[in-house]
């Protein structure tokens, strides 16, 4: 059990490591077994952590997804596999997803295609094709869309 000083202290640290980037509950609880604080007092942290309003896995689950498809260019089924893998829960990640929106993945899409053909326009154009849509799949994006968008751009 934590004296009410060492629980300020690793209440500061831990707010500071918060403050640094977005982090999860699992994030968190990682760190803090990190400084050996385990149980009911790593719990207590967090649950002020929260109240506090440095932990908030929707805002986390916002920015991750926002970011990733921005910087990375990530499809949502990508990021939607990500946040699942981080425990981000599935209203969270739906939330997170809202940042999203449907014109601005359509753009995305068509961008990633544009500059994939212009890497593979020597090729036969079923094997172009092809590699196009693997691209986008390995980045995340749905299938369907993608063949739908390739065949209406080429």
């Amino acid at each position: 059990m934590l004296t009410e000083e060492d629980f300020k202290i690793y209440l500061k640290r831990a707010a500071n490591y918060c403050v640094y980037q977005e982090r999860t509950h699992r994030e968190v609880r990682q760190r803090l077994a990190e400084w050996q604080v385990f149980g009911d007092d790593a719990e207590l942290l967090i649950g002020e952590l929260i109240s506090e309003r440095f932990i908030s896995e929707e805002r986390y689950a916002k920015a991750f997804a926002g970011g990733k498809f921005r910087v990375k260019h990530w499809g949502r089924i990508k990021i939607k596999y990500e946040l699942k893998g981080k425990g981000i829960s599935d209203y969270n990640i739906k939330t997170g997803m809202k940042e999203i929106s449907d014109e601005d993945y359509a753009q995305k899409i068509h961008y990633l295609i544009e500059r994939k053909l212009k890497e593979v326009r020597l090729e036969e154009k079923g094997i172009r094709n092809l590699k196009i849509a693997k691209f986008l799949i390995s980045k995340g994006y749905e299938s369907d869309i993608i063949w739908d968008e390739i065949r209406a751009m080429i």
